[in-house]
C-alpha cells in the first residue's frame, strides 16, 4: 500500500543550481532537499562542492556509492591525522569532547567500539524498556488535549536525552543541571558567533563527566557505565578522558538523531494517512515501517566527518587526498537504482533492516541503532493507543517546519504542532494564514 509523498519531489534543478544549493544551504533546499539530490544522483553523483570552510569537498549521493564508501579503509575519519580540516570546519571549542569513537580509525576506533559494544548489550538495552515506556507516559500525560501541543519541544525532545540520562545513571537535579548545559551546547555548536558560550558549556559538561566517572569508580553497580568504566581489553581499559568522551557522544549522537526521527515519523504517519491506517490496522507492520520510515526521512541528512587518506576514485571521480568527503545518507536511501518508487512512504516494504543507510555502515555503523528502534517502537505505540486520531495542527498545504541553516547534517522539525485528539481542540489551525 503505498501514497503520493507529502512534498512532490518533482524534477531537480540545473547542475549549477543544486551545488550551489547545496553549498549554500539555500532555504528551499533545506526544506525539501530531494529535488536537489535528484539532479545531482543524475549529474553529478560526486559532486565537488565550494563551501565556505574553503576545505575541498565532494558530495556522495548514489547509494552504490555511498555504501562503498562507508566501508572503504582510504575514506579516514581519525581528526587527529586531518586536525587543520577539522578546526576550518568545526572550530577547536569542543576538540576534547569530539576525541571519540566517532573521529577514530582503527586500531584506536576497534579498541574504543569493542569496549562501547560490551557494555551496550542487547541486556542493558532491553533492561530500559520499563523505564523508557515510564518517561513516555509521564511526558504524554503532560501534553494538553484541548489545544494543539508542539509534540517536538513536549516530547520528542525531552525524551532521548532522558533516557541516555537514565542509562548513565545521571538523575535528579543533576539531570536537570545537564540538560541546561548540553542545550547551551546544542545551540551554539554551529555558530562561530556564540564561540564564548560553546566553551563554557564545554568546559561544565567535561568537569562533571569527569567527576561522575570518579563516583562511578569508586562504587561501581552493574549499570552501563560502571561496565564501561571497568571493561578490560587486549591492550588497555578506556582512560578517564576516553570515558569522557564517551559520555559526550552518547549524549549528543543519542539524542539529537532519535529525537528528530521521533518527530519525522510521527510528520510521515500523519501526512500519510493511508499508511498511518495500515499501522492502525496491524500493529505487527510497526517494526518494519519504523525502518521504512528511517529510509524515507532519515534524521541523519548527511555522515559525519570523513577525508580521503589518498588519492581515491569513486564512481569515475577521483577525490585527491585530503579532500572532506561527505555522504548524502537521504539521498542515498532515495536512490530508485536501490529502491523502488522511493519517494512514496510504504510501511510494507520488505527487506529494509540492513539495507537502507539510515543508521550507516560499515565500522561505523550506528551503535545505539536498538536503543533508537526501541525508543521509536514504544513513542509509536504509545501515541497511537492513546491518541488514534490525532492530526496535524496546521494547514494542509504547510510543508512542515524543517530545520534550516547552511550545514545539512541532520533533517528533522524544528516544530511538530499536533491536535492529539481534535474533538476537543477548539483553535481553528486548519486555515491557511492571511
Amino acid at each position: 500500500m503505498t501514497t503520493e509523498p507529502t512534498v512532490a519531489v518533482g524534477d531537480g534543478p540545473a547542475l549549477e543550481d543544486a551545488v550551489e544549493a547545496v553549498t549554500k544551504g539555500t532555504p528551499e533546499y533545506r526544506q525539501c532537499p530531494y529535488p536537489v539530490y535528484r539532479s545531482l544522483r543524475e549529474q553529478a553523483p560526486i559532486a565537488r562542492l565550494t563551501p565556505g570552510h574553503g576545505v575541498d569537498t565532494y558530495l556522495v549521493t548514489r547509494y552504490e556509492d555511498a555504501h562503498a564508501v562507508l566501508a572503504d579503509h582510504r575514506i579516514g575519519k581519525d581528526m587527529h591525522e586531518a586536525i587543520d580540516t577539522y578546526h576550518a570546519l568545526f572550530g577547536d571549542a569542543c576538540e576534547a569532547l569530539d576525541d571519540n569513537l566517532l573521529f577514530a580509525d582503527p586500531p584506536r576506533h576497534t579498541r574504543l567500539r569493542h569496549i562501547a559494544k560490551t557494555a551496550f548489550t542487547p541486556r542493558h538495552v532491553k533492561d530500559l524498556r520499563p523505564h523508557i515506556q515510564e518517561l513516555v507516559d509521564g511526558l504524554l500525560d503532560r501534553c494538553p488535549t484541548d489545544e494543539p501541543v508542539d509534540l517536538m519541544a513536549a516530547f520528542a525532545l525531552p525524551l532521548p536525552v532522558m533516557v541516555i540520562c537514565e542509562l548513565l545513571g545521571i538523575v535528579g537535579d543533576e539531570r536537570v543541571e545537564v540538560l541546561k548545559w548540553f542545550a547551551q551546547v546544542t545551540r551554539s555548536r554551529f555558530s562561530r558567533d556564540l564561540k564564548h558560550e560553546l566553551v563554557e558549556a564545554e568546559h561544565w559538561l567535561r568537569d562533571y563527566f569527569t567527576d561522575l566517572i570518579h563516583r562511578t569508580r569508586e562504587n561501581p553497580t552493574d549499570d552501563f557505565l560502571s561496565v564501561l568504566a571497568e571493561t578490560p581489553h587486549d591492550e588497555e581499559p578506556l582512560t578517564d578522558d576516553e570515558l569522557v568522551s564517551m559520555i559526550w557522544v552518547l549524549l549528543f549522537a543519542g539524542h539529537k538523531t532519535t529525537t528528530l526521527q521521533i518527530g519525522n515519523c510521527v510528520y510521515s504517519l500523519l501526512t500519510n494517512p493511508e499508511q498511518l491506517e495500515a499501522v492502525q490496522a496491524n500493529r505487527e507492520l510497526l517494526p518494519q515501517a519504523i525502518e521504512e520510515m528511517v529510509r524515507f526521512e532519515g534524521s541523519v541528512e548527511t555522515s559525519t566527518f570523513r577525508y580521503a587518506l589518498e588519492d581515491v576514485e569513486i564512481g569515475g571521480t577521483l577525490i585527491p587526498r585530503g579532500a572532506v568527503v561527505q555522504i548524502a545518507l537521504a539521498s542515498a536511501n532515495r536512490d530508485p537504482e536501490k529502491f523502488p518508487e522511493p519517494d512514496r512512504l510504504d510501511v510494507t516494504r520488505e527487506g529494509l533492516q540492513g539495507n537502507h543507510l539510515g543508521f550507516g555502515f560499515g565500522a561505523h555503523y550506528c551503535l545505539g541503532a536498538p536503543l533508537a528502534r526501541l525508543e521509536l517502537e514504544i513513542c509509536l505505540t504509545s501515541l497511537l493507543d492513546r491518541f488514534p486520531d490525532m492530526v496535524l495542527a496546521m494547514p494542509s498545504a504547510h510543508g512542515g517546519d524543517w530545520l534550516k541553516g547552511p550545514f545539512p547534517a541532520f533533517r528533522g522539525l524544528e516544530r511538530l504542532p499536533v491536535a492529539l485528539d481534535p474533538s476537543r481542540t477548539v483553535d481553528d489551525w486548519t486555515k491557511p494564514a492571511g
